[in-house]
């Protein structure tokens, strides 16, 4: 088995379809990847004390954090969600194209809707329910606006997206020799 891959207490990760997950991530215990998911350099995913999904489409950035607490909280990641680098998910739900902003905590009980940005560096305190398509920030994260839907669902498609690029320059650097990235609309 994959040394980035770790079974405990009789789990062991589910990976979907063409995920990538880069040297010193690692995926363990109770974990479910969606397709096209990609976990990057040194982030953690610890699905020991209880249950972490990532839809399909996600990407979690270099030097994330991913936990849940025993028998209380578990962490649902919906589908074409962006996890910035360094970002800490404490039992937090974030449905469909979120994004959470580079160094943000995410404590407990935190949902973040649809569509919705946690700007980098903020910090959302236990319990918070972050309303779709709307931008929250600071310490601790509060309201500052409403997000256009469509805006909030290109950027994060788009986001998406060039993370399935750079994943396939390490898992088929063959086909990259230039490491350009084709938009999807081209």
């Amino acid at each position: 088995m994959d040394k980035n891959i770790i079974s405990v207490c009789g789990f062991t990760p589910t990976i979907g379809k063409d995920c990538f997950i880069a040297d010193g991530a690692r995926v363990i215990g109770d974990v479910t990847l969606g397709d096209h998911t990609s976990v990057w350099f040194n982030a953690v995913l610890r699905g020991d004390v209880n249950s972490i999904k990532i839809g399909k489409n996600c990407n979690i950035q270099d030097g994330c954090v991913l936990h849940t607490q025993y028998k209380v909280s578990h962490i649902e990641i919906g589908d074409f969600v962006s996890v910035g680098h360094n970002v800490t998910l404490h039992g937090t739900i974030i449905h469909d194209y979120a994004l959470i902003g580079m160094g943000s905590v995410l404590l407990d009980d935190v949902e973040v809707g649809e569509g919705a940005i946690v700007a980098a560096g903020s910090v959302v305190l236990k319990g918070t329910k972050i309303e779709p398509y709307t931008l929250y920030g600071g310490y601790p994260a509060k309201f500052i606006k409403k997000i256009d839907p469509e805006q909030s669902h290109k950027m994060n498609h788009t986001t998406a997206h060039h993370y399935s690029v750079y994943a396939s320059w390490y898992s088929h650097p063959e086909l990259h020799p230039d490491r350009e990235i084709h938009d999807e609309e081209q």
